[in-house]
């Protein structure tokens, strides 16, 4: 085609974008990359890096309250919100301008303003046009909307709003919503003093994780205060004198009843973003949920117009972009990719975590699987007893005939981080006894996955095999 400006633009510089981007021009090949808010899309700018600034804020506090148990005699910690704040938009500020550099070392034309189709090989960019041989959408998502619900950003907030901390820390906070979201805010607010509730429309809450793991779960987040309601909704909240009248409703026997919170965190969900792209101008088709479907090499149903990350469809998880975002831009290229993750683990970032990746027990056996487990206990781990959090377990779930490893669920501390070698098992079609066989360093919180490995043939040595 002649006079084409790129040979690929990219919609979004959130993770998925940004990492299409620069590996488009590792490639060689003249990329742009368009956003209209701030580099970094939700995820850095307001989402997980924010958040989990304000989890570890928070988690330091709790532990502090807890350090005369081991002679460590601390005052009572005071609270500075401006600050903490403050340290919170720090990180943010220098992770944002450490992507805005990379995209300007790979030399990465940044297209500031909306992006909207005009055909298909090109798009209007604040009342400019440019045109691409290939298109990456990575448009991401935003927080969903509940009738009766008006998100303000003040007292009323969905997880953009609930990252500014205000002064005072709310006395009572409701979480709509018993997902990611909603627990990791729930911590947040718990552990710098409120008192918090969490109700959920469906029976159970963190969709998607391992049954006996939610249940442990969540049983630790009561302990710890949280309070927890199933099968409830939200139907109004009403902002009054004395805080936020919300109308609570159990969806099993219809009982209704109105609470008063200082602060209403609505976390339901999201949903893709594509407004104002006119993506029907580029003859792309999109869905009845607004997600823009996509093959394994991330093709929509246009061949040279591609969609990554949440905007293509769930899970919405930054790092499921990220990958989406390089196999996109190497096919682009000529590369023979694909998106062919055998498993993309879940996480939920709170203290203790909990974290999976795999098939379930329940979705195992659903898949025909014959089904062995292994569980091995944090309260057996001494790592775990010198870090004070000795709740929760690591469960590993195995095809019996074979032996390979299928799924395996944590909770506890750092779980996130021994997810990666639960991950490579599946990507590698690793068994029970590969891990089992493997040295672990001693003491780790990894021995756990070593030893939940042997619990599978009751061979664990610090445990009980059952």
């Amino acid at each position: 085609m002649a006079n084409i400006d790129y040979d690929v633009i990219v919609i979004g510089a959130g993770p998925g974008g940004y990492h299409a981007a620069i590996r488009a021009a590792q490639l060689g090949l003249k990329t742009a990359i368009v956003e209209r808010e701030k580099v970094g899309g939700v995820c850095l700018n307001v989402g997980c890096i924010p958040t989990k600034a304000m989890l570890h804020a928070a988690e330091v506090r709790a532990e502090a309250k807890h350090a005369s148990e081991f002679g460590l005699n601390l005052n009572e910690a005071s609270l500075d919100i401006a600050k903490l704040n403050g340290w919170k938009d720090g990180i943010v500020k220098r992770l944002t301008g450490g992507v805005s550099g990379l995209l300007k070392g790979n030399k990465v034309t940044l297209l500031s303003g909306e992006a909207s189709f005009v055909d298909d090989h090109t798009v209007e960019v604040g009342g400019q046009k440019h045109t691409a041989s290939h298109f990456i959408i990575a448009t991401g998502s935003e927080p969903a909307k509940l009738p009766g619900v008006a998100v303000d950003q003040e007292v009323i907030v969905d997880s953009t709003g609930a990252l500014v901390m205000p002064d005072p820390v709310p006395a009572r906070m409701l979480c709509i919503g018993g997902g990611v979201i909603g627990f990791e805010f729930a911590q947040v607010y718990n552990n710098l003093g409120s008192e918090v509730k969490i109700i959920e429309f469906m029976p159970n809450v963190i969709p998607g994780a391992d049954a006996d793991a939610v249940k442990e779960f969540t049983k630790i987040m009561k302990k710890q205060g949280i309070s927890i309601e199933t099968q409830t909704k939200a139907n109004k909240a009403e902002r009054k004198s004395d805080g936020v009248h919300v109308e609570i409703e159990n969806v099993q026997d219809g009982e209704k009843r109105t609470e008063v919170f200082d602060r209403v965190l609505v976390a339901i969900g999201r949903r893709p973003r594509t407004d104002g792209l006119n993506a029907d101008k580029a003859g792309v088709q999109i869905s009845e949920r607004g997600f823009i479907p996509a093959d394994k090499q991330q093709r929509t149903n246009v061949p040279h117009i591609f969609s990554i990350g949440d905007v293509a469809g769930n899970p919405m998880l930054a790092h499921k972009a990220m990958k989406e975002g390089l196999v996109a831009a190497e096919v682009i290229a000529g590369k023979p990719a694909e998106q062919d993750a055998v498993a993309i683990p879940g996480v939920v970032y709170t203290n203790p975590e909990l974290a999976w990746v795999g098939l379930t027990e329940a979705e195992a056996i659903e898949k025909g699987h014959k089904v062995k487990k292994g569980v091995f206990p944090m309260a057996a781990s001494g790592r775990a007893m010198t870090l004070q959090q000795t709740d929760g377990f690591i469960k590993m779930v195995v095809e019996e005939d074979t032996d390979l490893v299928l799924g395996v669920h944590i909770v506890g501390p750092r779980a996130s981080d021994l997810l990666g070698e639960a991950g490579l098992a599946l990507e590698m079609a690793a068994t029970a006894s590969d891990i089992a066989l493997t040295i672990h360093a001693h003491p780790t919180l990894g021995e756990g996955v070593l030893e939940a490995a042997e619990a599978v043939h009751k061979q664990a040595i610090h445990i009980m095999n059952k």
